[in-house]
């Protein structure tokens, strides 16, 4: 029986504890939404505070809000007091969002209380084919200096479309349009962007949509950040050595431009005669050993991009000119030592006949001023 009351007793409490918790709730916010305010992708999520009961009036109201492209499997999580947040997105997918009500402990004798969900989407309207849509869209910021963008035009567009590019990042105060477009047959290919100011490490966003007078042209939508696409120019003035016959030693100067020399990685290509092998480091020299010190033929190049101190990703430059080693001490090389040499010597030679040979007397004027001083006798003898 002792038994039985005990387990009465405990099922009465948590029957109480549980009816307590119930009568617990906090409702979701209102009103919410999300908001394109014409920034290419740069959108804006708010709500409104929920209907709150008199009791927790007093209390702090947190948010859950969770959002994505309605392609992703996973959601981007947020907890928050404002009442509202800002994020760019991936335009050319729909959005969606939900968000909840948090009610703080000390309002709830330390239990966790949320309200349901409540939803909102945004998706811009599908005007245009897919076929009509841009390809190949290429974007470059090339030695962190200016931005080059390319693109094909959609695969079935009549000949009259042309395409228009607009871009938009933290700071401006509303969207531009490209001021210098590159053309191929009188048609807009890609844009060209210079004095980008404040724009590095923020979304960049981009829009290239079109029009044509027969059918509507599908917009395109992209953003990245800038740091993330930058292509160096190649290292500079290359040089290897060899020391003690086995070291060898290659330097070259970090390219010219706004990116600091903390932020290059480099990768090197050596060959020693018929073999290659590839090294990498983040300075701008390296140390390594001859394979054979018998080697004839050794030479490098190089190439960089910024490393993941300084951004994400990166684009490779081109390869640097190629350089090769000079120091070479065998037979051959003595002989080629040897022949400027004398060519040097015989030119000396040739020099030295010549000064010697403008400086002694010529016969002829000696032999014209004794026949004057003759003359002259005779002359004086007749007088």
């Amino acid at each position: 029986m002792a038994f039985v009351h005990t387990t009465c007793l405990c099922f009465i409490l948590l029957c109480t504890i549980t009816g307590y918790s119930l009568e617990i709730k906090v409702n979701p916010p209102q009103d919410f939404e999300i908001l394109d305010p014409g920034l290419l992708g740069y959108l804006y999520l708010q709500w409104k505070p929920p209907v709150v009961i008199e009791k927790f009036k007093g209390c702090t109201l947190e948010y859950e809000l969770k959002y994505r492209n309605v392609d992703s499997d996973s959601w981007k999580t947020i907890i928050t007091r404002n009442l509202i947040y800002k994020d760019g997105f991936d335009l050319n997918k729909g959005i969606e969002g939900k968000i909840r009500t948090y009610l703080s402990e000390h309002c709830t004798n330390g239990s966790e209380v949320q309200s349901p969900w409540t939803e909102a989407s945004y998706g811009i309207s599908d005007e245009g084919s897919l076929e009509t849509k841009i390809q190949d869209m290429k974007c470059i910021y090339y030695n962190w200096q200016y931005l080059v963008c390319s693109w094909k035009p959609g695969k079935t567009v009549h000949s009259d479309t042309n395409y228009t590019m607009f871009f938009w990042y933290e700071g401006l105060d509303h969207a531009l349009q490209c001021a210098d477009y590159l053309q191929d047959n009188e048609k807009n290919v890609g844009c060209k962007l210079s004095n980008l100011d404040s724009s590095d490490y923020k979304d960049f966003f981009i829009c290239v949509n079109g029009s044509s007078k027969l059918e509507p042209i599908r917009s395109s939508y992209t953003v990245f950040q800038l740091q993330n696409i930058v292509k160096p120019l190649p290292p500079e003035f290359l040089h290897i050595s060899v020391e003690n016959s086995i070291d060898i030693r290659m330097k070259w100067s970090t390219p010219g431009g706004p990116i600091p020399p903390r932020c290059y990685t480099y990768e090197i290509v050596i060959r020693e005669d018929d073999i290659s092998w590839e090294s990498a480091t983040d300075k701008n020299d390296m140390k390594l050993k001859k394979r054979a010190n018998e080697s004839e033929d050794l030479c490098f190049f190089v190439r960089c991009k910024v490393n993941i101190y300084c951004a994400d990703d990166g684009i490779w430059s081109e390869w640097s000119e190629e350089e090769c080693w000079e120091g070479y001490t065998g037979p051959d090389s003595k002989i080629i030592f040897i022949v400027p040499v004398c060519l040097f010597f015989i030119f000396l030679l040739l020099l030295l006949c010549l000064i010697v040979e403008k400086e002694e007397p010529e016969p002829t004027l000696s032999l014209h001023v004794d026949l004057n001083k003759e003359v002259c006798a005779y002359e004086d003898t007749l007088c």
